[in-house]
This record gives structure tokens, C-alpha cells and sequence, in this order.
């Protein structure tokens, strides 16, 4: 039987700019090897000054690698950090009026610092979790999850193992570093003014002392590979204005292209080497812009054939 303790302090006390962290846990925590400990990321920023006193919406031109969504006044960006989230992660709460907090510059590197610190003081060899709070696509309300991480296995793989039934697992790969995230996220509460989680129980994905692994940063999947890389209208519109190519990806399966193109237009599709021969059905020739539209979502470029005026061929765009 497995058993996962969590524990918070409390006590803490308000963080500064250079607060030294490591020091502060050393004080409040107790800690043994193979403990994961979890910080914050909003103690994390305020230690190493990340705060902003300017307009909000200048610190978040600043943080946006590129808009994925907006509605209304509500911004859901891809931030430098490869992260997706609302506002690029700047925070308003719990700091004094004016003020906002940026996400830290380099997350995983200060787990890596704050690791090698608690090893060197104490001999302990755990794990760093750096945490904060996201939304989720299709869910309602936030969750915590990891947004830097030293000496964890921050994704299990179970591809090639099977199941109680023998069933083959081919996707499998529970991200335990945002597991351990959302379980510290219920120990420390909100607004209770605990940073510091000392969770036990999984020192099995703790790595060597040494080892820090890759961070946390892997769990972000690659532009161009999300299949929701923009929201639904961002999509429509940078389709048609041909922009945020990145985002669609590279080019898209002839599979999927012929069945974008039978719904499209109906009419039949050939499949050549390196290209794509369709004729619409009669009447739905869709306009040049819906045809550069499809292309550039589907990264193939679409050619109305001179000599058969009813035939499109589509190749696909160079990267």
C-alpha cells in the first residue's frame, strides 16, 4: 500500500526582492531524501524581482511570443516561456495596488539552484517543483501545475507496457510533474500564505543526486504540434490573413487534406507523388481566398490548373 504525505507551513511571512528561498525552506521544512518539494511560482518572482509597476497591458506585450485566443478583454497567449495561459501568467493578487507579478525568468533553473542548495546544506537529496495556476481547455476553473522542476521524472512513459487485460498502452505518459503540482496546490491552499509543499511518498521519481533531468519545460508541446494552436476564431482569421503559420503546423497528412477537400467541394480527389489533383464537384469551385485559406491552414498550396479549369493541384508548402 502507497501512501502520499503532503505538508505545508505556515509561518513563512512575506517575500522580498532577494529573499533567499532555499534558506527560507531550510527553515520551515523538514526534509529527506527523496521529498519533492513544491514553491510557488509567485514567491519565486518575488524573490528575483520580477514585479511590474507599469500598465499591465505593456508587461504582457512584453511576455506574448504570440496570441492564441482572445475574447473580449481576455488574452490566452503563448508566453516566452513556451507555457499557454491567460495573460501570459501576470499576476495581480497579493501584491500592493499597482503592482503585478511576472512569471520567473528561468523556472527550471531556479529549481536547479534551490536543489543544489538543500544538497549542499543538508545532504538531502530531493526534487524541486516550481508551481503555478492554469486553465484548462474544454474545463472549467484552475489547477496547478509545474512550471520549472529539478531531480524529477516529470513524465512517466507507459508506451510498449500493457495493461491488467494485456491491452497494449501505445500514449500513455501520466505528466506527474503537474500531478504533484495540482496535489500541493491542495495542501497549500491560496490564500493561506503557505509557498513551501514537502510532499513524500514518490521518492521513486526522484533522481540521483547530480541528475537533474529536463525540467519541466519538455511538458510544453511544440508550436505546430498542438492540434489547438489557435482558438477558433484566431484560426479563421489568421487562415484567411495568412499569418501564425506556426501554429497549424507542418504540412498536414494527404489523408486529412483530401478529407478537408471532399467536404470542401465534394467531387474526387487523386492522389499523386507530392501531389494532390482534385476536381470540386460542379458549382462549388471555392473562391481563390477559400482556397489560400485551406492551404495555409493545411500548409498545401493550392494551383487551379490553367489547362483544366475545374482541377486544383495541391503541393505541399516548404517549411
Amino acid at each position: 500500500m502507497s501512501a502520499l504525505h503532503l505538508n505545508a507551513p505556515s509561518g513563512i511571512g512575506e517575500i522580498t526582492d532577494g529573499t533567499d528561498l532555499a534558506e527560507l525552506a531550510l527553515d520551515h521544512c523538514e526534509l529527506v531524501s527523496g521529498d519533492v518539494l513544491a514553491i510557488t511560482s509567485k514567491v519565486v518572482s518575488k524573490a528575483e524581482g520580477r514585479r511590474g509597476t507599469g500598465p499591465r497591458e505593456v508587461s504582457l506585450a512584453a511576455e506574448t511570443d504570440r496570441i492564441v485566443a482572445r475574447r473580449g478583454p481576455t488574452q490566452i497567449v503563448r508566453n516566452r516561456l513556451g507555457l499557454t495561459m491567460a495573460a501570459a501568467g501576470i499576476d495581480a493578487s497579493n501584491v500592493a495596488a499597482g503592482e503585478h507579478l511576472l512569471l520567473p525568468l528561468d523556472p527550471d533553473g531556479t529549481a536547479r539552484r534551490i536543489r543544489a542548495r538543500i544538497f549542499t546544506a543538508t545532504g538531502a537529496n530531493v526534487a524541486v517543483v516550481i508551481t503555478d495556476t492554469a486553465g484548462r481547455a474544454w474545463r472549467t476553473g484552475q489547477t496547478d501545475i509545474a512550471i520549472g522542476a529539478a531531480g524529477l521524472l516529470v513524465q512517466e512513459e507507459f508506451a510498449g507496457r500493457e495493461d491488467a487485460y494485456g491491452n497494449p498502452l501505445a500514449v500513455t505518459a501520466p505528466a506527474v510533474a503537474d500531478e504533484l503540482a495540482g496535489a500541493a496546490e491542495l495542501a497549500s491552499g491560496k490564500l493561506g500564505g503557505r509557498p513551501f509543499v514537502v510532499i513524500r511518498g514518490r521518492a521513486d521519481l526522484v533522481l540521483p543526486a547530480g541528475e537533474d533531468g529536463t525540467g519541466a519545460g519538455i511538458l510544453n508541446r511544440p508550436d505546430g504540434e498542438d492540434l489547438f494552436g489557435l482558438g477558433a476564431r484566431a484560426a479563421v482569421l489568421a487562415a484567411l490573413v495568412g499569418r501564425d503559420a506556426v501554429a497549424f503546423g507542418a504540412p498536414a497528412p494527404v489523408d486529412d487534406l483530401v478529407l478537408a477537400l471532399t467536404e470542401l467541394g465534394g467531387g474526387s480527389v487523386e492522389t499523386l507523388s507530392e501531389q494532390v489533383r482534385w476536381t470540386p464537384a460542379e458549382g462549388r469551385m471555392p473562391s481563390a481566398a477559400a482556397l489560400a485559406a485551406l492551404g495555409h491552414a493545411y500548409a498545401w498550396q493550392g494551383v487551379v490548373d490553367a489547362a483544366e479549369g475545374g482541377t486544383v493541384l495541391f503541393r505541399p508548402l516548404v517549411p
